[in-house]
């Protein structure tokens, strides 16, 4: 079922003009086919071709809004409305008009789900609940990790500038900023596995993983591997990566980012339990309501309701349980997540302290989206304790 509301469409294509239609079409594939907005977006520029630049510009530009002031624009907009209509009260809506109107709820001057917010200001504060809000209504930069196995940053920096206007990462010793948005698969330098997109809060995550030359690291939930990317040049080739995900698809896309990165000391996880107790390090990157990335992803809050929360805690905790097995006793489990609700961070860590055979080490990292800045991501690093045989028993084998 669409997580859009029911709205009528006219019969026949609009003519208005050529974005218009495109506009149209869009909106009505993207309700029809819920997908990850950017990969939405990605593969609609490829089977529609004879959009240009400006193009497809406009539309993302328009996808975005609309998807991120649903909320607004649904309490704005007639109950059933055409298509015509529904766009173009996306069009012309100006949220921040709405920013003090008392009589809207404040979820819905914010555009954010109701519950969602409830948690935030309960968590945070209203004041600061809001500002989290409307950093997350805003645009996201567009921000890159250099591939330190094949260049430095200054040089990096240096190639790049004489064609974009690029600027390091306050934070990050590895980011930088693109000013704009470009079609970044195009560039050399993209192509030469010299860089990579990555959020400068992602980038500040995986550097939990603290991994030395000879280690041998598992990264969990790997997803297409944009935190092995981070730190794989730790290890100096020394040492062995692993790489787990239960999607084949998003593995498959792994193998081909880090074949162009130049890493090859790393591998898909093999299948039973011969790497039991033998990793030094384990990142568990465990899927989250992604709260702290709405910015990108303005799709995801239409989905976040308490019921899916509650499935996402129950799946984190187990993935870590499955995932613990690997770990080495006085090994290291990094804990991350992309959110901003401490259902999935700081009680999630409070639950495998006292549940499962680790300690916490040092403090939570955290990060809040910040205008202009990064995402908002958790980690905490959890060492495995050392084996409990009193009694005769294994603790460890317990989990």
């Amino acid at each position: 079922m669409s997580i859009f509301p029911r709205i009528l469409y006219t019969a026949g294509v609009s003519s208005e003009q050529y974005r218009t239609t495109h506009l149209h079409k869009v909106w009505l594939s993207f309700q029809q086919q819920p997908q990850p907005l950017d990969l939405f977006l990605k593969n609609y520029y490829q089977n529609n071709r004879s959009l240009g630049s400006k193009d497809r510009k406009f539309l993302g530009d328009l996808l975005y809004k609309a998807i991120r002031w649903k909320g607004l624009i649904d309490q704005l907009a007639p109950k059933e409305c055409t298509a015509d209509e529904w766009l173009k009260l996306a069009r012309t809506v100006n949220p921040s008009s709405h920013s003090h109107n008392e009589e809207l709820p404040m979820h819905l001057r914010l555009s954010m789900p109701k519950n969602f917010f409830a948690l935030l200001e309960e968590q945070w504060g209203t004041e600061e609940a809001v500002q989290l809000c409307t950093t997350l209504n805003q645009n996201a930069p567009t921000t890159a990790r250099v591939n330190e196995l094949k260049i430095s940053r200054p040089e990096l920096l240096k190639r790049l500038s004489s064609h974009f206007e690029v600027q390091e990462t306050p934070f990050s010793p590895s980011g930088f900023f693109f000013s704009k948005r470009l079609p970044i698969q195009t560039l050399p330098e993209f192509r030469e596995g010299l860089f990579e997109m990555q959020d400068e809060g992602s980038q500040l995550l995986a550097m939990l993983v603290d991994a030395k030359p000879g280690d041998h690291v598992l990264d969990y939930c790997a997803g297409s591997g944009g935190k092995t990317l981070a730190f794989a040049h730790r290890l100096k080739g020394k040492g062995q990566i692993y790489l787990h995900d239960i999607r084949k698809g998003a593995l498959e896309r792994a193998k081909r980012r880090l074949r162009r990165a130049g890493i090859q000391n790393a591998q898909q996880l093999p299948s039973g339990k011969k790497l039991f107790g033998k990793m030094d390090w384990v990142l568990v990157d465990v899927p989250c309501t992604g709260t702290g990335t709405y910015r990108r992803n303005p799709d995801l809050k239409w989905k976040f309701t308490n019921d899916f929360l509650e499935g996402l805690v129950t799946l984190q905790r187990e993935i870590v349980k499955n995932a613990l097995a690997y770990l080495r006793p006085g090994g290291s489990l990094v804990y991350a997540t992309c959110s901003l609700l401490k259902e999935e961070n700081e009680e999630q860590v409070a639950h495998f302290i006292s549940e499962l055979p680790l300690e916490l080490q040092g403090a939570p990292f955290r990060t809040h989206p910040l205008p202009g800045g990064m995402d908002g991501f958790f980690g905490a690093v959890l060492n495995m304790r050392p084996l409990d045989i009193s009694n005769g028993l294994n603790k460890r084998l317990e989990v």
